[in-house]
């Protein structure tokens, strides 16, 4: 190999060296079992953005549920993960994505306490029965807000202001999303919820009258909620395949709902349909990046 050839090698590995270079210093930190006075203990995985270590800067942070399922393969439910670490890769607006694991009691600690408590006795019954008991929703909350959130401020370079602040998830981890934003404000800014589950428990067996109370539950908790558009954002999405197929009933009434209240599609809300997809991870790994732009286009 003569010199010329080994300086335009050389030339090209630096060149695809630097392009490697956001991803190179990513990195997950994960903390075991959690501990926690309000919920069952767990995992955390935190991913970190990939100039975090070079740099002194602080980064927005988004509280992702079912935490497991986000950048490791061997641990997400069916072997399929969102892809997050590779969605974050290279992106001009970084964050640090704090991945908050389930438990066996993810049903309950994911059913919005305050909506459920706004059903008729017996339909509340049938969808905490489905979910193995009452809501724990609102000590969930509170394992984030008082427990974990501090927890992460203090040990990593954080911007804590509402703006910076949020929530994302898929179907229940949807719901949970949006009811965190409507009980704490003030502290999370925006939400974004893929697939919400609107039907709280399983819609196949809902009928007309189940579906207008619980559009009715979340109406009423929705006016109770401090949550206002402008200081605080909602992007909201479904498919229209096997159980994403049964959501264009709900969906399309709240976001009547959502427009009553004055939320402006496309300034402060979002609501999207995202026809022929499914609902698992591959689905929501296809399209995570719009939440990501949405969740993260108030930060600097």
């Amino acid at each position: 190999m003569n010199a010329l050839s080994r300086i335009v090698i050389g030339l090209f590995s630096l060149f695809f060296a630097v392009l490697a270079a956001p991803d190179a210093d990513a990195r997950i930190v994960k903390i075991e079992n959690f501990a926690s006075s309000f919920v069952k203990a767990r995992n955390v995985s935190i991913l970190l953005p990939p100039d975090y270590d070079g740099s002194s800067k602080r980064y927005p942070v988004i509280y992702m549920h079912d935490g497991q399922n986000l950048f490791e393969p061997g641990y997400a439910y069916g072997g399929k993960e969102w892809g997050v670490d590779e969605a974050m890769a290279g992106r001009k607006k970084q964050a640090i994505i704090i991945g908050v694991w389930n438990t066996d009691l993810r049903g309950r600690e994911y059913l919005p306490a305050k909506v459920a408590a706004n059903l008729p006795a017996d339909l509340r019954a049938r969808i905490e029965g489905l979910h193995g008991g009452a809501s724990l929703a609102d000590n969930y909350l509170r394992f984030l807000v008082e427990e974990l959130k501090p927890y992460i401020d203090r040990s990593y370079r954080t911007k804590t202001d509402r703006k910076s602040t949020s929530l994302m998830g898929s179907s229940m981890g949807g719901l949970i999303s949006l009811y965190a934003m409507g009980e704490y404000p003030e502290i999370f800014g925006n939400a974004a919820a893929l697939s919400i589950h609107w039907p709280l428990a399983d819609p196949t067996k809902a009928s007309e009258a189940d579906r207008d109370a619980i559009v009715a539950a979340f109406d009423k908790w929705m006016k109770q909620s401090r949550m206002r558009p402008g200081p605080n954002r909602f992007y909201t999405d479904h498919g229209s395949v096997n159980l994403d197929s049964f959501y264009a009933p709900y969906s399309s009434r709240m976001d009547k709902l959502f427009a009553a209240a004055g939320w402006r599609r496309n300034r402060n809300w979002s609501s999207r349909v995202f026809e022929g997809t499914d609902h698992n991870e591959a689905a929501w790994r296809e399209r995570v990046d719009i939440p990501l732009d949405f969740l993260l286009s108030r930060t600097k």
